[in-house]
């Protein structure tokens, strides 16, 4: 098989969660012992570094990757889901997996795979974990899919794991309350391994207290260790009680990283404690370099300022509510937003919190698990959103700009896969 038809073999014969749901799920490590057992647990060749929580864990990965490339370490990258390219998930010094290696490694294995019947994502960490291995891979940073106490990638034994925060999202998988999301989250503490918590909160703090405490896991809360402001200009000032960080620079523009820079310096200067040679320059060149350094896409991404259009994958309660504050900060005379959601999500918590004077574009992206743009609309006529439908991200897009005048903003949102089609 070349690569396209490696790529559809792929998606035909493995349960993927993106595209199917629920379904692709597996509540066990059992597929992912055998493959890590086959291929010779390839995650202990290189060190690594683990980050869970519901929103933030892709940005926080991928600007601890930029800092570790600018400190010199050729450093891996993990991530899910794609947005344009499989090879997007699999990095080395922000270079995608090759082609080759892909179909290579599929052909190779097909047996395996046909015996085990692992999921996409399983088979996609086995991948991940030999290709970093076979590349003289130095340090990983390694992000969860759902959860992590049953991911796939938590069979690696990192220098220090981070959890970025925690909210409702995947609820029918991972509980229907905070404390129960923390839980499946704080499954990625391990014996004797530093834990870096984004956030304190009272209605979950407690969890990660208690499984840091029988894991004998040193545990900080970056929120009670650092103060953080975003000046007018974009820059961060970080201040805790032995360090300062002022004009700190992020290319990524969403004012949420404000969320994810506590957690992302705290674990960094742990990996200096542990042994990385990371300086403050690299820091400073990492957070100020990220999209250049690792290639990441749809976290508020300008695609164009006459009209000001942007694209950003929140797609949650709380993803969805800090994208529409930093919408409220933009000057602009007509709101035009385009939106399509899983057929999972639950609209009633995140239809409410988008604004009402807009001009809603309802559509759906081309995947199994898409809510079908009809729903969507009548959906959101009951919050009083009103717009028309389209079957395609696409034709809601065209429609979008060609409604919308020059001092006008676009928006497109509500799905990872609607903006996957977007950028």
């Amino acid at each position: 098989m070349n690569y396209q038809e490696t790529i559809e073999w792929m998606y035909a014969q493995l349960p993927m969660f993106q595209r199917e749901g629920k379904s692709a799920y597996k509540a066990n490590l059992n597929n992912t012992l055998k493959l890590d057992s086959h291929f010779g647990s390839p995650h202990r060749s290189f060190k690594t570094v683990h980050i869970a929580g519901t929103n933030g864990k892709g940005s926080s990965s991928h600007a601890i990757a930029s800092i570790l490339q600018e400190a010199g370490y050729k450093t891996g990258l993990y991530t899910s889901p794609h947005l344009r390219d499989f090879r997007e998930r699999i990095k080395i010094n922000g270079e995608m997996i090759s082609e080759e290696f892909v179909t290579e490694f599929i052909n190779s294995n097909k047996n395996v795979f046909t015996a085990i019947k692992p999921s996409f994502f399983e088979m996609t960490v086995a991948m991940a974990f030999s290709y970093f291995k076979d590349m003289k891979t130095e340090i990983a940073v390694i992000e969860t899919g759902l959860g992590g106490r049953l991911d796939s990638t938590n069979i690696i034994k990192p220098l220090i794991s981070l959890i970025t925060n925690i909210s409702f999202d995947h609820c029918a998988l991972l509980g229907d309350t905070l404390p129960l999301i923390a839980q499946e989250k704080a499954g990625i503490i391990k014996p004797n391994t530093p834990v870096v918590v984004g956030t304190r909160d009272k209605d979950y703090d407690f969890v990660f207290e208690e499984a840091a405490r029988k894991n004998h896991a040193p545990l900080v809360f970056a929120s009670d260790k650092w103060e953080i402001e975003r000046s007018d200009d974009g820059s961060y000032n970080l201040h805790s009680s032995d360090l300062t960080l002022n004009n700190l620079q992020m290319d990524l523009q969403g004012h949420y990283q404000i969320k994810n820079l506590p957690g992302i310096i705290e674990t960094v200067l742990h990996l200096q404690q542990l042994g990385l040679s990371v300086s403050e320059n690299n820091i400073r060149k990492g957070l100020a370099n990220v999209i250049s350094n690792t290639g990441l896409f749809g976290r508020w991404q300008v695609l164009s300022e006459k009209p000001y259009t942007v694209c950003d994958t929140g797609h949650n309660e709380d993803g969805l509510r800090e994208v529409v504050k930093q919408i409220k900060t933009h000057n602009h005379k007509c709101l035009h937003f385009v939106i399509g959601v899983v057929n999972d999500k639950d609209t009633d918590h995140i239809l409410p919190l988008l604004p009402k004077n807009a001009v809603y574009y309802f559509t759906k992206a081309s995947i199994p698990r898409a809510l079908d743009e009809n729903i969507l609309a009548k959906k959101a006529a009951a919050h009083d959103l009103q717009g028309n439908t389209y079957p395609t991200v696409h034709e809601a897009y065209e429609a979008a700009r060609s409604a919308a005048k020059e001092d006008d903003m676009i928006f497109i949102g509500g799905s990872t896969y609607i903006v996957a089609e977007t950028v």
